[in-house]
């Protein structure tokens, strides 16, 4: 089997990442004991696209990834992907930007106090 340039190029850990996808979205497929040619019309794709979202192949549209997910009833879970409450390196970078110290307005000393 021939691969793809774009796997090529990929870091070591995004391929493992990908494949590991694969084989979760494949798992799921069969522990609710959908067939591949069901999955892949109920997704609108064709079995050879399953076969290789299941394989985790980069070089598939992630919305074709995103499409097998709504199928098998897990669509929520791509939405929390990139979740801030989740990025706990950006929310450590975000809170060191904060000012030390707020200063309150002072009252002019000219205006009347009503």
């Amino acid at each position: 089997m021939r691969t793809s340039r774009s796997s090529d190029v990929l870091p070591l850990p995004v391929r493992r990442a990908l494949r590991k996808l694969g084989h979760d979205i494949r798992d799921a497929r069969r522990r609710r004991r959908i067939p591949t040619a069901i999955a892949a019309q109920r997704a609108s794709i064709s079995r050879t696209t399953l076969v290789k979202i299941e394989k985790g192949d980069p070089g598939v549209a992630i919305g074709n990834y995103a499409t097998v997910l709504f199928v098998m009833g897990m669509a929520e879970r791509l939405a929390d992907l990139a979740d801030p409450r989740n990025d706990s390196t950006g929310l450590q970078l975000e809170e060191e930007h904060l000012p030390q110290r707020i200063r309150i307005a002072r009252k002019d000393k000219g205006a009347k106090e009503e």
